[in-house]
Order: C-alpha cells, then structure tokens, then sequence
C-alpha cells in the first residue's frame, strides 16, 4: 500500500487528527495541500519535518483527547521563535477524523493527483506505475493484451484492457498525460493518432508523450503526415520522452527519468 492507503487503512480502525498545509506564505518545506495523518501512537505522512512538524504533532495529539477543541487553523511563522530559518508561514488545518471520514478523504485525496494514461504493459510501463504511484498522479494503465498486468494493483491505478487499444483514448478523463509505449509500433502509432484526433475536437489532453528514438520519430512524424496531421498538431507530440540528462535505457532509470518530467509539467 502508499501512504495514503496505509493511513486510510489505520484510519478505519482508530481515530486520528489530519493535518493539512492549507496555505503558505514566503519560503517553507512544503506546499498547500500537503497532510500527515496523526495518531495516538505514530503518524504517517509529513508536511516537512523540522520544528514545524513537531509542534503540529503536539497539537495534533491534544486535540484526540475527549472534549478538546481548538481553532481549525494555526498559523505557523518558520522564524526564530520556532528555531527555524526559512522564513516564511504555514498556516496548518486541523481535523479530527474516524473511520466515518475514510470514503470523503480518499474522494479528496484521490483528487489532487493528475490523471496520467499509460499505454503499455511491458518492462518500462510497470516501472513507471511503480515510480507513478508514490507522487501525486493517478493512473488509468492500459493494454490490448490478456493475463499482462499484475494481479494486485496499487488504489490509484486502473486497468483496461482496450482491443483495438487506441478505443480507449477516447474516454480518458480530460487534462490526462498521456503516455505511449506498447509493445507494437503499430500500436502506438494508432494511441498517437487517436491522441491528436481528440486533440484537434476537444484540445483537452495535457500532454502526448511517445517511448522511443529521435529516428522512431521521424518515421512516426511522416507517417502521421501521411494521415492528415499538420505540423503543429504534429508538435503536440513529445518523443523521446523523459527529463533531458538522465542517461541510461534500464527500465527504472527510465521509469525516474519520465516520472521527472511529469512532475516538471506540473510547476510549468
């Protein structure tokens, strides 16, 4: 299980206090949005460590005790009172929960993560779900084969299993990265195309990104030529995929590489 999981689950049988980050100010360890789950014994999560984290537990604690209340929200300045030196504020929302909440904070959770869709089953595409589910993206992992994806699946991974595979672009939900590697050019080349047809009616995918060589590309380029696609629908297209610099074809280095790229699109 991921974190989230892992808290939900802890969740279910005992109560906790969960802390947000629901706003910040100047320089500070993490963003808005960031939580940590805190329970009699033990917490999971982190809004950044530090003294920060220290106190909010303090406080997180005291607030499980019967009948204790407080302000919903602190605020937090990183200065000299709290021995730390980054300046800026966090101002921490404090909830009480129980497993009654489990459902609307999954909802919650669940929705913070970006949408990626991953075509492809083979070597890279299960390193890439294995990076991908440790950050905040939600994956709709899909294939044209039978008996290719794991039989447990992280929560924030769906299968589909699409014949022909390029159907399922189509239903994606909108502002999804999408990613193409199967294991048939043929395959891909078909995911791209389909791609840039709801491209060109809807303009409602956040990114194209293609597995392969500058010389895939160009074979590719000419060929979707071929279909009718201009060249700047053309540029929509992202190949080789993966944050520049990052030598090395093993799967995992791969699977980082892209993983690092998509986390780049999210601060652009």
């Amino acid at each position: 299980m991921n974190l989230s999981e892992q808290a939900l689950a802890r969740l279910a049988q005992e109560p906790a206090v969960w802390v947000t980050v629901q706003a910040t100010q100047g320089s500070v360890p993490r963003d808005a949005g960031t939580w940590m789950a805190v329970f009699a014994q033990g917490i999971l999560g982190t809004i950044g460590g530090g003294r920060v984290e220290f106190e909010a537990i303090l406080e997180a604690r005291r607030r499980l005790a019967p009948g204790a209340g407080g302000d919903p929200v602190l605020r937090y300045p990183l200065g000299p009172a709290l021995g730390q030196c980054c300046g800026g504020v966090m101002h921490l929302h404090f909830e009480p929960v129980g497993a009654a909440d489990v459902p609307p904070l999954r909802d919650r959770l669940v929705a913070v993560r970006a949408p990626v869709a991953l075509f492809g089953g083979g070597h890279v595409g299960q390193a890439l779900v294995d990076v991908l589910v440790r950050l905040p993206f939600r994956l709709a992992w899909i294939d044209s084969r039978d008996g290719i994806f794991p039989p447990l699946v992280p929560e924030h991974v769906v299968c589909e299993h699409s014949d022909p595979v390029h159907r399922a672009v189509d239903s994606l939900t909108p502002r999804s990265a999408v990613l193409v590697m199967s294991f048939s050019h043929a395959e891909d080349l078909d995911v791209v195309a389909q791609c840039l047809r709801r491209q060109r009616a809807a303009a409602d995918l956040a990114s194209i990104g293609l597995i392969g060589s500058a010389t895939k590309w160009a074979t590719f380029r000419h060929r979707l030529q071929q279909r009718g696609f201009s060249a700047a629908e053309l540029g929509q297209v992202r190949c080789p995929i993966g944050l520049p610099g990052i030598a090395g074809k093993e799967p995992a280095v791969i699977a980082v590489a892209v993983a690092a790229q998509l986390l780049q699109d999210r601060t652009v």
